[in-house]
């Protein structure tokens, strides 16, 4: 019987060093190339989904970046389809692995300025601009600023509304995926993925780093107080900030109930 015991034990044991090998970070290297010429990629911006951190290629399409086992690389690049690749054991014993992003169609429309009647003089073309009507309102101990719309007594209402009412914060979306909310803090702080979100306006990459809806994104933008137009012009980095300031009340909220 202790022989039977003995040996169940080192087989268990045996499982669990496997499975921690298994999911060892490693540094992962790579080409990143143009599906149609097979000529290197410069720039490139490679994302691990499950470790949040990122990386850029160099002049030859070269990267290298932490990785393990089954973790998740996305890849985006201005006027190539993004691409996402999982991460395989046989990725690791490989050298010169080559990952081909597609190039994109775009058709240039014309573009149209008599809407603004433009004229050519910056002093006159200013007045005609359409203003952006969203104006931010703080609330102390709260440290950042809310979008209600345009200015009127029923703007500050809103913000208030939405601070001081727990159930109209997104509650229910918010709890329902804590986890991703977690990753907040992660993305912000790194360096690659805080510029690659800069230079993106599609949402794209947010919706994969936090696994939620574009329409999620909008909903926490505007339960939270934000402007139509602000949600509409601002880049994924400043969405971010934004979604990362609203669940930060939320929390604070929470823990006060």
């Amino acid at each position: 019987m202790i022989k039977y015991f003995t040996l169940l034990f080192l087989f268990f044991t045996f499982l669990g060093v496997s499975q921690e090998t298994q999911e060892e970070t490693q540094s992962f290297s790579a080409i990143v190339v143009n599906a149609q010429s097979d000529r290197p990629l410069e720039s490139v911006h490679i994302v691990n989904l499950n470790k949040v951190f990122g990386t850029i290629t160099n002049k030859k399409g070269e990267f290298s970046i932490s990785a393990s086992v089954n973790d998740t690389l996305y890849f985006s690049y201005l006027g190539f389809k993004s691409q996402k690749i999982r991460v395989t054991n046989d990725m690791f014993k490989f050298k010169d692995t080559k990952i081909a992003l597609t190039e994109l169609a775009y058709a240039l429309e014309e573009v149209i300025v008599r809407p603004y009647q433009l004229t050519g003089y910056l002093e006159i073309d200013v007045k005609n601009m359409p203003i952006n009507t969203g104006y931010q309102y703080s609330i102390s101990g709260l440290n950042v600023g809310y979008e209600a719309g345009k200015k009127n007594p029923s703007a500050v209402t809103k913000v208030l509304g939405a601070i001081l009412n727990p159930a109209d914060l997104l509650r229910n979306l918010f709890g329902k995926k804590p986890n991703q909310m977690r990753k907040l803090r992660q993305v912000k702080e790194d360096d690659a993925i805080r510029d690659l979100l800069a230079s993106k306006f599609d949402r794209e990459t947010l919706t994969e780093l936090l696994q939620i809806e574009k329409v999620d994104i909008d909903d926490i933008l505007n339960n939270c107080s934000y402007s139509k137009s602000f949600i509409t012009t601002a880049n994924d980095l400043q969405i971010l900030d934004a979604i990362s300031s609203c669940y930060e009340e939320f929390k604070v909220l929470n823990r006060k109930k």
